[in-house]
C-alpha cells in the first residue's frame, strides 16, 4: 500500500479539523449531550467510518479494505472497553454531567497522540526486528488473560498516579466550572477536572498498550492502523453518552475482547514462525508450513465474537434495569467561593 507524504498530511490534517469541530460545535458550552444528539452523531462517524473503508477497498484493493475493517471493528470493540473505565473515572471524581464532554475530548485528543506514537515505534520495529512479532503475540496473550479474569473496580481516583500529583500539585476538592485551575486566597489549584483527566491520560496510555498490538496483528500498514483508530476515536464522545447505561448490561464484554485479543495474538505467533529468522527456532529458517490466518477468516472471526458476547449479554441480563454511576450535575456542585484572576 504505497500512500503519499501529502496524503499522510491530508489526513493528519482533516483528523485535526475533526475535533476542532468537535470542541467548537459541541464541548465549548457545557451541557450533556440529549440521547438523540449522541445518536445522531455516533450515526454520522459510524458511517464515515464506514465509507472510509469502502473507499480504500476501491482505491488499494479489498484485502486492505478487510484489513481496515477488521482493525476498525476491533479497535471500537476495545473503545467500548475503554468508555466503561471512563465512566469510573468520572465517577471516582464526581465529575459533573455537563462537563464530561470536555474531559471526554481532551481524554480522547490525547488517546490519539499516545497511539500515533505507538503506531510510529511499532512500524519501525515491524520493519527492522522481524522477532517483534513473538513480543506482540505473547502480550496479546497476556493480555488476553487479564482482560478476561481481571477487574475494573478499582479506585481510579486513589491510584499511584493521582497520589503522586496530589503530592506535587496543590489540589482543592471543589469545582470552578470546567476549569483547571482555581484561585482560592490568592493562591493558585488545581482542580478535580486537572486530576481527572491525567487518570484519562493513564487509562488512555494502558489502552494503547493493547489497541495497537492487537491491530497490527492485523495489518501491518502503518496508514491502516492510523485511520482505523482515529475513526475509532472520533465518536467515542458520543457513544459515551448513548451506551453509557447499557454498559452494566455487557457482562460478557471482558471475555469477548479476550478473545479477540487471544485470537489476534495467535495469529502474530503464526506470523512470526511463518517469516522466523531466530537462529534458535528451526535454525533461523521460517517454518513454511504454519498457516497464515486469512483476513476475511480474521474479519468474520471478530465480527462474530462481538455479535455472540453482545447478544449473550443482553440476554443474561435481560430484564435488568442500566445502572449508570451516579453523577452530579454542576448545580449540585457546591463550587464553594474562588477569588478569579
Amino acid at each position: 500500500m504505497d500512500i503519499s507524504p501529502l496524503v499522510w498530511i491530508i489526513t493528519i490534517a482533516v483528523t485535526i479539523a475533526f475535533f476542532v469541530f468537535e470542541f467548537f460545535a459541541h464541548v465549548r458550552k457545557p451541557h450533556e449531550p440529549s440521547i438523540g444528539e449522541a445518536a445522531r452523531w455516533s450515526a454520522f462517524y459510524i458511517g464515515l467510518a464506514l465509507l472510509f473503508g469502502v473507499g480504500i477497498g476501491l482505491v488499494s484493493g479489498w484485502g486492505f479494505g478487510g484489513e481496515y475493517f477488521a482493525g476498525y471493528l476491533t479497535e471500537k470493540a476495545l473503545s467500548v472497553d475503554n468508555i466503561f473505565v471512563f465512566l469510573l473515572v468520572m465517577s471516582a471524581f464526581a465529575v459533573p454531567r455537563e462537563y464530561q464532554q470536555k474531559v471526554l475530548l481532551i481524554g480522547i485528543v490525547i488517546a490519539l497522540i499516545l497511539r500515533g506514537g505507538f503506531i510510529a515505534i511499532g512500524a519501525a520495529l515491524i520493519e527492522n526486528l522481524s522477532w517483534i512479532f513473538y513480543v506482540f503475540g505473547a502480550l496479546l496473550l497476556f493480555l488476553a488473560w487479564r482482560q478476561a479474569f481481571g477487574s475494573h473496580d478499582s479506585n481510579p481516583a486513589d491510584s499511584r498516579a493521582m497520589r503522586l500529583v496530589r503530592r506535587i500539585l496543590p489540589v482543592t476538592d471543589e469545582y470552578d466550572r470546567d476549569r483547571l485551575t482555581t484561585t482560592i486566597d490568592g493562591k493558585r489549584f488545581v482542580t478535580p477536572m486537572f486530576l481527572t483527566i491525567i487518570a484519562i491520560g493513564v487509562v488512555d496510555l494502558i489502552f494503547a498498550v493493547d489497541s495497537i498490538p492487537a491491530i497490527y496483528g492485523l495489518t501491518e500498514e502503518a496508514y491502516i492502523v492510523f485511520t482505523a483508530n482515529a475513526f475509532a476515536l472520533m465518536g467515542l464522545r458520543q457513544l459515551y453518552f448513548l451506551i453509557g447505561g447499557l454498559l452494566q448490561r455487557l457482562v460478557f464484554l471482558s471475555q469477548g475482547l479476550a478473545v479477540i485479543l487471544a485470537f489476534i495474538g495467535v495469529k502474530l505467533l503464526f506470523h512470526a514462525l511463518h517469516v522466523n529468522e531466530l537462529p534458535f527456532i528451526n535454525g533461523g529458517e521460517p517454518l513454511l508450513w504454519v498457516p497464515e490466518i486469512p483476513i476475511w477468516f480474521s474479519l468474520t472471526f471478530i465480527g462474530a465474537t462481538i455479535l455472540v458476547a453482545t447478544v449473550a449479554s443482553l440476554i443474561a441480563s435481560r430484564g435488568r434495569l442500566p445502572e449508570t454511576p451516579e453523577q452530579p450535575h454542576a448545580d449540585e456542585v457546591d463550587a464553594g467561593s474562588h477569588e478569579r484572576p
